[in-house]
């Protein structure tokens, strides 16, 4: 009966406008059929005599139509206000079938989250201590790291009806369209409080609505901006001052500083989760429980996976799993091999192969440019695995060589740009080497190796003349806001522009030194890639055991997986 109640509190405009509209329907419906019917059956005088009157019926058919409209247009000015609920297919209530246990490879989070459903569950124990629960948590990461999968998973835990939303729900062309958006869904989030005893609201994607306030661009448009902020500040405020049990979880994928400042300021979102990408046990954790739900082979080891796959996230890593699923399938085989995994990590990270056909003057092309690529990276680079090496067309590049870090690295150093520099103008001075000469497929390894160059000198103090700081920022921020653009002198900025010459020039003059030591190998290398259009890595190791070479920081150990 409470809830029935509750129902009739909650929709009972909805309930009176569409009774009437079905009623007046009705009634037009059936007057329009018994007209019909007796007119046909009417003698010649009395036709005569109500068509004499058709005038009058017809203006009563309007006077009804109006009518009919009215209510239409009554009932969308309560859904503007926000006694509907607009857009219902994306604002639903369900309940969550996500279990605590489920929530693997985000062990930081999971634990902070944990802490957050102990209180929900317990309000006694923290009214008795004089706490207060928290009503707002928002969670912060990169996407594809679970960040909704953990908000289902809290619901479950506490019991809780789950209350989805996307941020863009909020985002509307007319002004005020958002604002009532949001008035509908705490409303129906305080019913569902009321109803169940709780409640848990759960908005994605935040930062659509919840950029910092601006002022009107002259279209309307910085009005409903701030309209819609303002509203999920007084909603907020508002869950203060009642005894139902709501928590508003909130995900975004920009930094906090990009969103409005009272939004994130203490009282209203108290509590930030960080939801990174998963570190190596945890990627190990995340393939065991992807590889229980599908036929694998008992050989496939989600240690040797989660080696492979630095910085995936958890939807990177389901991806990879259905992929290769896909590809046992379309073989006609029962269970993925360590082969699928394989064909199906180079689906993900280097997308769908071409099917541009190359001359054959092109291929030898593009073999010498990548050898050089591969051979620099294995011998030089002191953190890059090379983990395939292909003259096979990908995304609108002929070819590409694949390295791999052996670990996660957060913090990188001169040697390692210098080696990641070489590696990139290895391909130059192999063609050069080769032909005399160079093609156009060396323009995107100029560019990345100048910008990283660039970023040695002029952000990170490690040229050769020894300026210090951040010299881009003080030209493009202080140079144009405070002081004068020549704050850094011409003869600064030469001797800065000359230090990133001489990295290129230095990271080049090594590249070719070796690969002119070992030209045999760089001549065998391009010949094996010719032959086989793709080398992986148990190919590439082999390569290198042939001529007796070895990296200067030795190899990982991932050779199962190829």
């Amino acid at each position: 009966m409470k809830k029935f109640i509750i129902f009739l509190k909650l929709y009972w405009v909805q309930i009176i406008i569409i009774t009437l509209s079905v009623v007046l329907l009705s009634t037009i419906i059936f007057l329009l059929v018994t007209g019909f019917n007796t007119f046909a059956t009417m003698e010649s005088f009395s036709r005569k005599q109500l068509t004499a009157l058709m005038g009058i019926y017809l203006i009563i058919g309007i006077l009804q139509a109006f009518i009919f409209v009215g209510l239409m247009q009554l009932a969308q000015y309560h859904m503007m206000s926000g006694n509907f609920l607009i857009n219902r297919d994306k604002i639903t209530t369900a309940r969550t079938n996500v279990k605590w246990t489920d929530v693997i490879g985000m062990d930081s989070a999971k634990q902070e989250a944990g802490e957050l459903v102990k209180l929900l569950k317990d309000r006694a124990l923290l009214k008795r201590i004089g706490g207060r629960i928290i009503k707002g948590t928002m969670m912060i990461g990169p996407p594809g790291c679970g960040k909704t999968y953990l908000a289902k998973a809290i619901a479950t835990e506490c019991g809780l009806p789950f209350l989805p939303a996307v941020g863009s729900d909020f985002v509307g062309i007319f002004v005020g369209q958002g604002a009532a958006q949001m008035r509908s869904l705490f409303k129906r989030a305080r019913a569902l409080a009321a109803l169940e005893g709780g409640c848990i609201i759960f908005i994605d994607e935040i930062d659509s609505f919840a950029r910092p306030r601006m002022a009107d661009t002259g279209f309307g448009g910085g009005i409903s901006h701030n309209a819609t902020i303002n509203q999920f500040l007084t909603e907020m405020d508002g869950l203060r001052q009642i005894e139902n049990n709501i928590v508003v979880i909130a995900a975004t994928n920009v930094d906090e500083s990009d969103l409005d400042p009272a939004i994130m300021r203490a009282g209203r979102f108290d509590r930030k989760i960080y939801v990174t990408r998963p570190n190596l046990k945890e990627r190990e954790q995340i393939f065991a429980f992807y590889l229980k739900k599908v036929a694998a082979d008992a050989s496939v080891r989600p240690d040797i996976l989660a080696r492979k796959t630095l910085w995936f996230s958890p939807s990177d890593i389901e991806n990879m799993i259905r992929e290769s699923s896909l590809i046992a399938l379309r073989e006609n085989r029962e269970a993925i091999s360590f082969k699928d995994l394989s064909m199906a990590y180079d689906r993900v990270v280097f997308g769908a192969k071409s099917n541009l056909v190359l001359s054959e003057k092109d291929k030898e092309w593009v073999a010498y440019h990548e050898s050089g690529h591969a051979i620099i990276g294995y011998l030089l680079h002191p953190t890059d695995d090379v983990i395939k090496a292909t003259i096979i067309p990908h995304r609108g590049a002929l070819g590409f060589v694949a390295p791999q870090a052996k670990e996660e690295i957060y913090i990188h150093n001169r040697e390692q740009y210098m080696a990641t520099i070489k590696v990139n103008l290895a391909a130059y001075a192999a063609e050069q080497i080769k032909y005399g000469t160079t093609g156009s497929g060396v323009s995107s390894d100029f560019s990345s190796a100048i910008n990283l160059a660039y970023r040695m000198v002029w952000h990170w103090g490690m040229g050769k003349s020894g300026y210090l700081g951040n010299m881009e920022e003080v030209r493009s921020h202080l140079g144009q806001s405070y002081i004068s653009e020549n704050y850094i002198s011409e003869k600064t900025r030469e001797k800065l522009d000359q230090d990133v010459q001489e990295i290129l020039q230095t990271c080049l003059n090594e590249a070719k030194e070796v690969l002119l030591k070992h030209r045999d190998l760089l001549d065998y290398f391009a010949q094996e890639l010719l032959r086989k259009s793709e080398l992986e890595y148990d190919e590439i190791e082999a390569i290198f055991n042939k001529f007796n070479l070895k990296p200067i920081s030795g190899r990982s150990t991932i050779t199962e997986f190829s």
